[in-house]
């Protein structure tokens, strides 16, 4: 075990030494002269020898102090090089996190042009619905669902969550054909097979449109724990999923889903960039933010009309 004495005496004992000028290395450091000399002193007590001779306000290094200089500058030096190859690294790398959701309909197709427009930054992306701790992980930043209220984390809202019944274009046919071409209301989704039985989501949508849900237990039925997984089963014609047009606006527009409804409804959530407050203003958070708030509203704008039924509720 090392037995060295505290690193905060030595780093300024180192300073004081360069400068022989306690003044001097109290303004290098942030420091008073008083915490400077208390440090010396304390450092020489850990040594048992004077470092420093002081004599008419002037302070010049003993000879102990001389041999204890030239090593301690050259590890100093040593660890500022280390620690700046690590700031290094972490400026020239994006580490983000977010849901699988967002990541597979949206930032995966995104992050791209986000490179292009900074080809010194690397970028990493974790596609986990786990919220993380910034305490124990490497992410510099998260997009997460929620309300946004996440205690020492600085949040910036990108956009609401809203959702609406969404379909395949064959089942919504397949329907109209058993009902004489008429338009699907939305009393008749409660009949209909739902993607995730007992959705709530769609129970809430049903009540803003004034339909009575009946008091049932759900009916048996998959279960799936993302939107993606209940877009794919919807594009496979298993029935009716509540989907936020935002992540399928692509797959809406080129007929791959379809909406038999204008009409979206919200719980208060939303997506949000989060990261630790103290690091709101490092360039690389900074750039990223400034890039993907306008990206990411344009988007949501523009899917508020992807695949709208023409005529209909």
């Amino acid at each position: 075990m090392r037995k060295l004495p505290p690193l905060s005496a030595v780093r300024v004992f180192e300073a004081a030494a360069r400068h022989e000028h306690f003044t001097a290395a109290a303004d290098e450091l942030g420091m008073t002269q008083a915490a400077v000399s208390y440090q010396i002193r304390a450092l020489e007590d850990r040594v048992g020898a004077k470092l420093f001779e002081r004599s008419k306000g002037r302070v010049r290094l003993t000879d102990v102090g001389r041999r204890l200089l030239v090593p301690l500058t050259d590890a100093f030096d040593r660890m500022d090089t280390a620690f700046a190859a690590l700031r290094a690294d972490d400026e020239n790398m994006l580490s983000i996190s977010t849901t699988s959701t967002f990541a597979n309909t949206w930032l995966a197709w995104r992050i791209g042009g986000f490179q292009m427009d900074h080809p010194t930054l690397a970028v990493k992306l974790d596609a986990n619905n786990t919220l993380i701790d910034f305490a124990t992980s490497e992410f510099d930043v998260a997009i997460r669902a929620g309300m946004g209220d996440w205690p020492g984390l600085h949040a910036t809202k990108l956009f609401d969550i809203d959702y609406t019944p969404i379909c395949s274009p064959w089942f919504l046919e397949q329907w109209k054909a058993e009902h004489g071409g008429r338009e699907m209301e939305p009393a008749d989704l409660v009949d209909l097979p739902q993607v995730s039985s007992g959705d709530p989501w769609l129970n809430q949508w049903l009540a803003e449109r004034g339909v009575e849900v009946p008091d049932r237990p759900p009916r048996p039925g998959i279960q799936l724990d993302s939107q993606t997984a209940e877009a794919t089963a919807a594009m496979a014609g298993r029935g009716i999923a509540m989907l936020t047009p935002f992540f399928w606006r692509y797959d809406l527009t080129e007929r791959r889903l379809a909406r038999p409804f204008r009409e979206v409804s919200s719980r208060g959530w939303g997506y949000w960039m989060v990261c630790p407050e103290h690091r709101r203003q490092a360039p690389k958070i900074k750039r990223f933010c400034e890039w993907l708030l306008p990206t990411a509203r344009a988007d949501y704008e523009a899917a508020a009309t992807a695949g709208l039924p023409e005529n209909g509720p």
